[in-house]
């Protein structure tokens, strides 16, 4: 695959809630760890049960994701999944598989943790963007 610039990189992760609240400088940040991830069509990209690595991106390509066999959505450019392995590292939801050839950005959660205690302001804006995720998820009041 070919390198994908910074700011390319950039404009992709400021799409992706987790990363909206974000300055120019942080989401750089943020780009600078990311690394260029490319699955084939057909390939499993994660799986159900498995233990998460962290967040993918979808810059080019489609994926389904299913929950015990049952299509639950297609993913396409700009979709996200695996944020909450950035936090806990614990198991998939879902399983993700790729629809087409799929280019990414991904992040595991071991760079991700160290980005946070580096850049704390990264930390905080991405648990408020991931509150917000999950309060929307849940329907959890907001009181």
């Amino acid at each position: 695959m070919a390198a994908m610039s910074l700011k390319d990189a950039m404009e992709v992760l400021g799409r992706v809630p987790l990363f909206a609240g974000c300055s120019r400088r942080e989401l750089e940040t943020v780009a600078r760890a990311a690394k260029p991830v490319e699955h084939r069509t057909g390939s499993v990209v994660a799986r159900e049960g498995d233990p998460g690595v962290g967040l993918f991106v979808i810059v080019d390509g489609t994926a389904e994701v299913t929950i015990g066999g049952r299509r639950k959505a297609r993913l396409g450019p700009g979709d996200y999944f695996g944020e909450i392995a950035l936090l806990d590292g614990g198991p998939r939801t879902a399983t993700v598989t790729a629809t087409s050839d799929l280019r990414m950005l991904g992040l595991t959660e071991w760079v991700f943790r160290g980005l946070m205690q580096q850049h704390p302001s990264i930390a905080i804006k991405t648990l408020e963007a991931m509150a917000g995720r999950l309060r929307e998820a849940t329907g959890a009041p907001t009181a």
